[in-house]
């Protein structure tokens, strides 16, 4: 297996002593993976169908999800999706068209109504949103067209310094890593000020890419501010910055309220003469009396946990520098920006190498189970994190806990502490003279300490779900397998909301789950100030992602963009396509397949899910290459203006959007088929009926009749 050392061991069970190139040559050699390996950021999956969800589907409107139908008529089988909607009306909507198809995204609200199919009501509703839309639309468009229109510094081609620089980065970057590193690198050659996302979970690398930025930025002599949430991951982004940048001549300072006034006013002198190349900091940062040289980059960590002034003061210097923000859970405004293309982002979606999901046990407390999760992790020389989100009572907590485990050593650390204290229960822990630190919610703005990998939550249900999600992420960011005990009062009874936060944080446990994390929290608060709250009930009528596309088409118009219409191919073949029971058991699984199906826009998308399947599940059977033969003629009938194919006996019929469809293609037809082809030039719909030739190759005479249009 290729791989790589970062150190020498011996083995003596084996006579074994092996040394790593580093250890024999001063320079660190690491082969650089290429640009052509990057493979495409994954489609974002918002939510996951399930039983009795509303769904919005994009022509029908709000319905209710019902399940998976198979079918049999004529010795065809096929799955539908069955959709109730007002009044007992069903939709079966065929599994290839399930792009159609979204979750309902938004408050779950009891008096939520079902449209009626057949009526205007759906689309009544989609047009008093999208009216509504428009004036907030203008806003934003002027906003980022004056961005768009700003002048701003272009950033030279990488220096050599650059490649060996990066080059001594001690671990292997993910594919993403480096995509999103040449998306970054790209915004900053552009004279267009740069105003990037960098999205990814916790632990996934989003530093080291904004390490790599930051360097960029000093190769050019433009100075670099790196913004925190907290005081404590400050000093340990400070640290990190001090160790990369050790072996070039950059000057790197940490600005907080660890800092003495005298050190404070020395480092703000050293700004404003450009002796500083990067100041990491609080919000200290936008102070008034904090001047630079020549600032080039601004790095935001979680800007969401920022106050409205620092905001402001945020909003302010983006007009005129590049500006990266960071996050592992996006708020639903930046989220919503991202999406609909206002604003430009990056997302790590690949975990670093030998990464464990973290074990997640939701429960009520348990004293007992308490300390054998402690014992556990200092028996295999581990530390503990124990959240106890309560200064006051904090001591006595720390007393309990000394009682229940007495073999462990413990401190107790939060943001009322001074500095100098908060800054030694620190240092002895990433020392090992502690391990049990029990803390408030300031573990949840990036602490990194790999050794700690048990984390206890106490009266999680208090917390949010991005919190929650945040502070379980500062265990297992090493190899070792890591656990979270997300714990409540016994016996209390929790809120709706509560519940559901708490069954939310059990299931996302899988990598990559930062995206649905903020789509659930979206659809537990409610929309909340997505687009301020006049937007909230608009949102509701339709749902967020209809909304969001909604407002993608409103701004586009405002642009003066020509809105290509959606085409929404329909085929009804008589070939049995479908995802067998016994190949696939899992419902929810099952509905991820065909998702992934009907989402197919390429032959790439195809190829990938071919790939996805046969690696989760085996050879993929008949009925299952027939839905992905379906896939390819919908992407090829979308090419060609073809809107519906429907077979009737042993005849196959292509329907035609009437304003594209060109007649000379008939002529062409004519010579080729000769008397199985028939015409008829409809006003509505022109469409060519075609005789097949073979019952079983219809799927394959379909695409040779659509490849000679």
């Amino acid at each position: 297996m290729p791989g790589s050392f970062s150190g020498g061991f011996e083995c003596d069970d084996f006579d074994l002593m092996v040394i790593s190139s580093e250890e024999v040559f001063e320079a660190k050699t690491k082969k650089k993976k290429s640009v052509s390996a990057f493979k495409e950021g994954e489609k974002i999956v918002f939510a996951d169908l399930k039983e009795n969800d509303f769904i919005v589907h994009k022509t029908h409107g709000i319905g209710q999800y019902i399940g998976v139908n198979t079918i049999k008529a004529d010795g065809v089988t096929k799955d539908y999706i069955k959709i109730k909607y007002k009044g007992d009306d069903i939709l079966y909507v065929p599994t290839d068209s399930l792009d159609n198809v979204r979750k309902y995204i938004g408050p779950e609200i009891s008096n939520l109504s079902l449209n009626k199919l057949g009526s205007n009501e759906w689309k009544k509703a989609k047009e008093r949103v999208k009216k509504n839309l428009r004036e907030v639309a203008e806003e934003l468009i002027k906003l980022y067209a004056k961005r768009q229109k700003m002048q701003g510094f272009a950033f030279s081609k990488d220096t050599p310094w650059q490649q060996e620089f990066e080059n001594s980065f001690q671990y292997t970057e993910t594919d993403d890593q480096l995509r999103c590193i040449q998306e970054i690198k790209k915004d900053m050659e552009s004279t267009r000020p740069m105003d990037r996302l960098l999205c990814g979970d916790v632990g996934y690398g989003k530093t080291e890419v904004a390490i790599r930025a930051a360097f960029k930025s000093c190769m050019d002599q433009r100075q670099v501010a790196y913004l925190v949430p907290t005081t404590i991951l400050a000093e340990q982004q400070f640290t990190t910055f001090q160790e990369r940048f050790k072996n070039y001549p950059i000057h790197i300072a940490g600005l907080s309220r660890f800092r003495t006034p005298k050190e404070q006013k020395e480092i703000l002198q050293k700004l404003e003469s450009g002796e500083i190349d990067i100041i990491v900091g609080t919000h200290r940062i936008l102070s008034k009396d904090v001047k630079f040289k020549n600032l080039g980059l601004l790095i935001i960590d979680e800007e969401h946990r920022f106050g409205v002034k620092a905001k402001e003061t945020i909003k302010q210097l983006k007009e005129s520098i590049d500006v990266l923000t960071m996050t592992a859970t996006p708020i639903p405004r930046t989220l919503h920006m991202s999406v609909v293309g206002m604003r430009d982002m990056s997302v790590i979606y690949e975990p670093p190498q030998n990464r464990k999901p973290v074990r997640t046990y939701v429960l009520e407390y348990d004293s007992e189970v308490i300390r054998e999760a402690i014992l556990k992790e200092l028996e295999r020389g581990g530390q503990v994190f124990y959240l106890y989100n309560n200064v006051q009572n904090i001591t006595k907590k720390a007393s309990d806990i000394a009682q229940l485990v007495p073999e462990a050593k413990i401190d107790f650390a939060h943001g009322q502490m001074s500095s100098s204290e908060l800054e030694n229960i620190m240092q002895d822990f990433v020392d090992k003279k502690t391990n049990v630190l029990i803390c408030t919610t300031i573990l949840e703005s990036g602490i990194d300490i790999p050794n700690a990998n048990t984390i206890i939550v106490e009266n999680a249900d208090r917390l949010g779900l991005a919190q929650l999600y945040q502070i379980r992420g500062r265990v297992g960011r090493s190899g070792e397998q890591a656990y979270a005990y997300i714990t409540y009062r016994r016996d209390k009874m929790l809120s709706e909301e509560a519940d559901k936060r708490l069954k939310a944080i059990k299931e996302f446990t899988e990598f990559g789950s930062g995206f649905k994390i903020a789509m659930r929290d979206l659809e537990i608060r409610g929309s909340g100030s997505i687009m301020g709250e006049i937007q909230h009930g608009h949102m509701e009528q339709v749902g967020y992602d209809m909304y969001c596309k909604l407002l993608d088409e409103v701004v586009k118009q405002i642009q003066g963009q020509t809105i290509e219409e959606e085409v929404e191919v329909q085929i009804d073949l008589n070939v049995s396509s479908y995802i067998p029971d016994e190949f696939i058991e899992n419902a929810s699984q099952k509905i991820e397949i065909y998702q992934n199906i009907a989402s197919c826009k390429n032959e790439k998308d195809i190829e990938n899910v071919i790939d996805e399947i046969i690696d989760r599940y085996g050879k993929v059977p008949k009925e299952i290459e027939n839905l992905l033969e379906i896939a390819r003629i919908k992407n090829l009938a979308r090419e060609k203006f073809v809107l519906k194919i429907n077979q009737r006996g042993n005849n196959i019929i292509y329907y035609f959007d009437e304003k594209k469809f060109n007649i000379a293609v008939v002529e062409k037809l004519m010579k080729i088929y000769r008397a199985k082809i028939k015409f008829s030039p409809s006003k509505v719909s022109p469409y060519i009926t075609v005789q097949i030739s073979n019952d079983f190759e219809i799927l394959k005479e379909c695409k040779t009749f659509l490849n000679y249009i």
